[in-house]
């Protein structure tokens, strides 16, 4: 019986937080996680602005913003960009 509150309090939470932007990022973000990431487009620039590779599959990114890098996975492989500008888009 108490199972059942705490699934329907839950359940009554996602309700009142669904249309909250914040709260979305948060679903995407962990959507993200569990899935070993989104459909992506990743374009690396070199200072000049012009484009030095581009990748695009399923791509989870983990960003470490101390150290000036970038770090993912695609199709098995770890890819590791340092020091050059990125964009990320969905597919």
């Amino acid at each position: 019986m108490k199972r059942k509150w705490i699934i329907v309090g839950l359940f009554c939470l996602f309700i009142l937080f669904s249309g909250c932007a914040s709260i979305q990022r948060e679903i995407k973000d962990t959507k993200s996680d569990w899935a070993g990431g989104l459909d992506r487009v990743i374009t690396v620039y070199d200072e000049n602005g012009k484009v030095i590779k581009t990748y695009s599959g399923k791509i989870d990114l983990d960003p470490d913003t101390t150290g000036g890098k970038v770090k993912f996975e695609l199709n098995g492989k770890r890819i590791i960009i340092y020091n050059a500008t990125i964009i990320a888009e969905e597919k």
